[in-house]
């Protein structure tokens, strides 16, 4: 009594229409459906239309040799189960065969009940890879949405953590955005790589923190500081840096430097280290431009906005002096971007 009908359907590729034939009577008194080919290029036109789940295949074949075939499917048709039949035992043969990527080899004459074994087993196998697979592929989706929610959740930190400072300094949250902004594009035009282009997006609302720690009265004045109270005030790039520098994240070591040296000058006249030229990393030298075109162009508690013509002359009689030349250039000739962006990051009061 046949066993009951397999879900499986097998192909069968050998030259020899009785061989086809045998084994085709083999496998459907098992319960498999079978169809056969008498060449490689049949076989591939049968797999290009049907799906199969296994494919017996003879080596010795005129035309397309089987190892030919198998190379071919085993590129195309990667959950495709594959046994390889030979009327040789030839060791060097068989492991060629399993290194192509057949799922066995087996010798004729070929008894039924090897040949259903030999079947039965490289279907199983072919079942758990595929199985292994979806899983992998399920897995690697979920490491990648949980990233993502890591990597969001990291960025909300940053910017809430920039947003805190601002506030302090009665600035609106806008100022962090746009200094985000202005700073990866400014990045970017220089030719940064993408990956330092993102840590800088990421980083760089975090170059006031330090403000944190000062008083609200120095913070709030309205009017200009005095040479003590503008001492004190020197003294935030260097609480920005302590409260960043020992942290594991790249972004915050990045926000570290970026508190720290964005007030530095081109020309070594700024502060807290009077660092020159190149001894300020780029992402400080960046901060700066970004900074102060802010600063120049938005409303704040000891000033009010200036045209931006009239930001732009300013910054251009600091070239070289308080910023570097080249990323000054970069920042001035991409000024459409940069209005784009002050357009939508726009304060709420504007």
């Amino acid at each position: 009594m046949k066993n009951v009908r397999s879900m499986h359907k097998i192909l069968i590729v050998d030259d020899e229409i009785v061989i086809c034939n045998t084994f085709s009577r083999l496998l459907d008194y098992a319960g498999y459906e079978s169809q056969t080919a008498q060449n490689g290029k049949d076989a591939l036109q049968m797999l290009a239309h049907q799906d199969f789940s296994l494919m017996l295949s003879d080596i010795n074949m005129q035309g397309m040799s089987g190892l030919e075939l198998l190379s071919q499917v085993v590129e195309k048709y990667p959950d495709l189960a594959v046994l390889m039949i030979s009327g040789v035992d030839d060791r060097d043969i068989a492991i060629n065969c399993l290194e192509i990527g057949a799922y066995g080899y087996i010798i004729k004459p070929v008894q039924m009940n090897e040949l259903v074994i030999n079947v039965a087993n490289a279907l199983h196998r072919r079942e758990l890879e595929i199985i292994n697979k979806h899983y992998n592929q399920q897995l690697k989706e979920l490491v990648a949405e949980r990233t993502e929610e890591l990597n969001l959740a990291r960025e909300e930190t940053i910017m809430t953590l920039g947003k805190a400072a601002e506030f302090r300094d009665n600035e609106t949250a806008q100022h962090t955005i746009r200094m985000s902004h202005y700073c990866e594009l400014l990045a970017r035009q220089s030719g940064l790589p993408d990956s330092q282009c993102e840590l800088i997006r990421l980083a760089s609302p975090l170059h006031d923190i330090g403000k944190i720690g000062i008083s609200d009265t120095i913070l709030l004045k309205p009017g200009k500081l005095t040479p003590e109270e503008f001492a004190i005030m020197q003294q935030h790039p260097e609480i920005g840096y302590r409260i960043l520098v020992d942290s594991k994240s790249d972004s915050l070591r990045l926000g570290a430097s970026i508190a720290y040296t964005h007030h530095e000058k081109f020309d070594g006249c700024g502060y807290p280290r009077k660092l020159k030229g190149s001894a300020i990393p780029i992402e400080g030298r960046i901060a700066a431009i970004s900074d102060v075109f802010d600063a120049l162009t938005t409303d704040r508690v000891y000033k009010s906005a200036i045209e931006v013509n009239k930001a732009v002359e300013i910054m251009k009689e600091g070239r070289g002096s308080h910023f570097d030349p080249e990323l000054l250039d970069i920042f001035l000739s991409n000024m459409d971007s940069i209005l784009q962006i002050k357009e939508q990051c726009a304060d709420h009061n504007d």
